[in-house]
C-alpha cells in the first residue's frame, strides 16, 4: 500500500475530479474570501451594534463554517455562536440576532428555509454563497450583506472560502480578534500544510500520507482535547465519511471519557487488556478483523485545560494497554484561526489519501445524490 501513496501518477489517476488540488487551494481561498468579504461591506454589520447572538445556518460542508467561527471566537467571544443545521430557525431568534446563511451552491433547501424565516422575522442578515443563486436573492430581500463564493469545488473542499468571510465579519464587529495579519498568517499556515502534504512528498516525510496509512482498515475514533480541536474532530469524522466513504466516531474531552472510552473494552477494541489474562477465553476470538478495530486519533490543542491534558495521557495509556492503535496530531499556530486551519487542513489531506489508498475516488458522494433525487420527486 505504501508504494501506491508514493506513485504520483497513480494518485492523479485515482482523483479525476481533483479533490487533492482543491484541498491544496486553502491558502488562496482564505486570501480571496477575505478580500471579497471586505468588498461586500461586512464592516457595515457593526453599525447596528453587537448582536445578541450569531446563528450560522448551513448544512454539510457549508455548515462547518459556523463551527469554525465558534472555534476562532472561543470562550472569549462576548456573544453565543450557534450553528443551525436544519429547516426554519429556533423560536428565540429575532431582530436582535445576526443570522448568517452559508450555502456553497446557493440552493441548499434547509438553509433557504432558515434564511426565509430570518427575513420574515427581521433578523440582521449576512449571506455567503453562490452568485446569482436563490440564497443571494433571499439575502437581497432581507437587505443582508452578500459575499459571493467562487464556484468549481465541492462544498467540503471550499471550507476556507465559506469560513473566512464569517471570521472577517466577526472581527469587524469586535466579536473576536482576527485582523489582516491573523488572516494572512492563517493562509501561510495552510500553504505550509499543503507543502508538507503535497502529492510528490513521499510517505515518510508526508504527515497526511503517514496518518492515512495508520488509519487504513480501521474504525477511527477521533477525540479533540479542546472545543477548537473538537470542531476539527467533527470535521475529520465528516471527511472520513464523504472522502473516504468510511464510518467514524468523534468526541471531545472530557465528555468522551464519560461514555466513548468504554468502547475500549468492547468487541471493536484491539484485543484483551494486557493487565488481565483470562485462561479460559477462546483464542480464536483474539483475532479481530483489522477493518473493525478501533484506532484512537487524538487531536491536541495548544490551549488545553490541565485536567484535559491529563485525561488525554491516561486515555492513551488505556488504549495502549488494550492493543488499540493511537495517532496524535498537535495543532500548530499562534492564533485560534491558525490552529483550527492546521488541524482541519491536515485532516482533509488525510481523508483524500485514505480514499485513494483503499481504491476509492474521494470526490463522488453518490448516496447523497441519490437521497436528494428521491426527496425531490
Amino acid at each position: 500500500m505504501t508504494a501506491d501513496l508514493d506513485e504520483v501518477t497513480a494518485l492523479e489517476a485515482g482523483d479525476p475530479a481533483g479533490m487533492l488540488p482543491a484541498i491544496a487551494s486553502g491558502a488562496a481561498q482564505v486570501r480571496e474570501a477575505a478580500v471579497l468579504a471586505r468588498e461586500a461591506g461586512v464592516a457595515a454589520l457593526a453599525e447596528d451594534g453587537r448582536p445578541r447572538a450569531v446563528v450560522v445556518c448551513g448544512m454539510g460542508g457549508s455548515g462547518i463554517a459556523g463551527d469554525v467561527l465558534a472555534a476562532v471566537g472561543g470562550a472569549s467571544c462576548p456573544v453565543p455562536v450557534l450553528t443551525h443545521r436544519g429547516y426554519g430557525l429556533p423560536a428565540w431568534v429575532g431582530a436582535a440576532d445576526l443570522v448568517i446563511a452559508v450555502s456553497c451552491s446557493g440552493s441548499t433547501e434547509e438553509t433557504l428555509s432558515a434564511t426565509e424565516e430570518a427575513v420574515r422575522r427581521g433578523s440582521r442578515l449576512m449571506v455567503v454563497g453562490g452568485a446569482d443563486s436563490p440564497i443571494e436573492a433571499l439575502g437581497a430581500r432581507g437587505r443582508g450583506v452578500f459575499v459571493p463564493v467562487t464556484q468549481g469545488r465541492q462544498p467540503r473542499a471550499t471550507v476556507w472560502a465559506l469560513s473566512t468571510p464569517l471570521v472577517v465579519a466577526a472581527d469587524a464587529m469586535g466579536l473576536l480578534s482576527a485582523g489582516p495579519d491573523v488572516v494572512e498568517a492563517t493562509a501561510a499556515r495552510l500553504e505550509q500544510v499543503a507543502l508538507s502534504c503535497r502529492l510528490d512528498a513521499d510517505h515518510f516525510v508526508n504527515p497526511a500520507k503517514l496518518l492515512a496509512l495508520e488509519l487504513t482498515e480501521s474504525l477511527p475514533v477521533v477525540w479533540g482535547t479542546s472545543p477548537l480541536a473538537g470542531v476539527a474532530a467533527y470535521r475529520l469524522a465528516c471527511q472520513l465519511n464523504e472522502n473516504a466513504k468510511l464510518p467514524a466516531v468523534w468526541g471531545v474531552l472530557p465528555e468522551a471519557n464519560h461514555n466513548q472510552v468504554v468502547a475500549f473494552d468492547g468487541p471493536f477494541a484491539g484485543g484483551p487488556s494486557a493487565s488481565v489474562e483470562d485462561l479460559f477465553r477462546d483464542r480464536v476470538d483474539d483475532e479481530i478483523p483489522a477493518s473493525t478495530r478501533i484506532r484512537l486519533v487524538l487531536l491536541r490543542d495548544a490551549e488545553e485545560h490541565p485536567q484535559v491534558a491529563r485525561r488525554a495521557a491516561v486515555s492513551q495509556d488505556l488504549a495502549e494497554e488494550r492493543g488499540i492503535g493511537i495517532s496524535t496530531v498537535v495543532a500548530e499556530g499562534a492564533s485560534s484561526f491558525e490552529r483550527i486551519a492546521h488541524l482541519v487542513a491536515l485532516g482533509d489531506w488525510v481523508t483524500a489519501y485514505l480514499a485513494l489508498l483503499e481504491g476509492r475516488d474521494p470526490t463522488p458522494v453518490d448516496a447523497i445524490a441519490a437521497l436528494k433525487s428521491r426527496i425531490s420527486r
